[in-house]
């Protein structure tokens, strides 16, 4: 088995499924119980928050446990649209963020919000110098997604975060569900407020997350409950979770850099590899852009044709995000690169790991071309 799906999900580290059983058997107890066994649930709920913040280089206190990128998406614009509203009701974001804050913009405008929707270029990539002339003395809120999800291009985050450090007035969110552990971000000096961390896009369980919210910064929590989380996510901690997560998360940032290194050569091997494959239109620029995705249509032949086609060989890609895949049309997101309609309906992701070897990629490359030479004859 391939497997070059990786950007909807990882497959979680042998330790991490160690980590979600000793937990699960030896701190069941809630850690909001009074007695010792929700004390000892309570001490290894702290310990796995400092130990994340010292990976990250935060305070323990700037970490808010979640379900993953979608409620941390959520949670950040939501929050701090209500937080802030009286300072102004201006946001802005862009074309082709992730639906968990495209939708939320949405939901946004129906209560009286106005949403700047920043465009791209052709690589998927918006201007800053669109973003300065967008921003106002009523903006309260940016956000950008750090990692585009589909196509892999960098935003400009730390322009923008630079820009906006003198706008005391202005919240910053970041998405750094995809960018996390494939393009560093050091969340300290980047001028960002708020970022939204996914665990199992860096092989840690489903259903976790975290958000960083910068110290001084307001948010109106989306759950009523008990206030755990310092009373902006309530709900009972996902303990087993947590230290799962934790536990990938220190895992991964052992071998980033080398990890990221590995993955600019896979990715050039695809870059090489695909100009060699008639009618193959890569949308990924070569630049600026994250090592762990290649986004291309093979023109003629429909993307849910094709996936299913490699499944045969038991190799997994994907067309667009896993949360949208299922929707019918073409990808907004390269419609909104100029790509047309067709031809964005043709296009798969490729999306890669640490754990992708270069003998996978050459599989992939040789069967991929086989396919579609295959699809063509039986398409004629």
């Amino acid at each position: 088995m391939i497997y070059l799906d990786n950007s909807a999900t990882t497959k979680p580290y042998p330790e991490v499924l160690d980590t979600l059983r000793t937990v699960s058997e030896h701190y069941f107890a809630n850690p909001s119980s009074l007695h010792s066994l929700g004390g000892k649930s309570e001490m290894l709920l702290t310990r796995s928050r400092e130990q994340a913040a010292s990976l990250l280089h935060i305070d323990p206190s700037e970490i808010v446990f979640t379900s993953g990128g979608t409620e941390g998406n959520n949670l950040a614009i939501k929050g701090a649209a209500f937080a802030y509203r009286n300072r102004g009701k201006h946001l802005i974001t862009t074309a082709i963020e992730h639906a968990s804050a495209g939708h939320a913009f949405e939901q946004l405008e129906t209560l009286g919000f106005e949403v700047t929707y920043l465009p791209v270029n052709s690589e998927g990539r918006i201007s800053f110098e669109q973003f300065k002339k967008a921003y106002r003395e009523d903006t309260i809120l940016v956000s950008i997604m750090h990692v585009n999800n589909e196509v892999g291009t960098i935003q400009p985050v730390e322009e923008i975060g630079a820009f906006l450090k003198d706008k005391p007035k202005t919240v910053f969110h970041v998405d750094q569900v995809q960018g996390f552990a494939k393009v560093p971000l050091q969340l300290q000096t980047s001028g960002i407020d708020l970022c939204t961390i996914s665990g199992h896009k860096f092989h840690g369980p489903k259903g976790t997350g975290l958000l960083y919210v910068r110290k001084g910064t307001l948010l109106s929590p989306l759950f009523a409950g008990g206030g755990q989380e310092q009373e902006r996510r309530s709900g009972t901690e996902n303990l087993p979770g947590i230290c799962g997560m934790v536990k990938a998360l220190r895992l991964t940032l052992e071998h980033q850099q080398e990890g990221i290194n590995h993955l600019k050569r896979l990715q050039k091997k695809l870059f090489d590899g695909l100009k060699n494959i008639d009618n193959a239109s890569v949308h990924t620029p070569e630049q600026l852009s994250a090592a762990h995705i290649v986004n291309v249509s093979l023109l003629g032949i429909k993307a849910e044709v094709l996936v299913h086609a490699l499944e045969k060989n038991e190799i997994y890609v994907s067309t667009k995000s896993a949360c949208s895949s299922k929707e019918n049309g073409a990808s907004g997101i390269l419609v909104a690169m100029g790509v047309s309609p067709d031809e964005a309906e043709q296009a798969i992701r490729i999306s890669m790991a640490y754990e992708t070897t270069e003998q996978e990629i050459d599989v992939f490359l040789s069967t991929l071309a086989e396919t579609v030479n295959q699809l063509k004859i039986v398409m004629r």
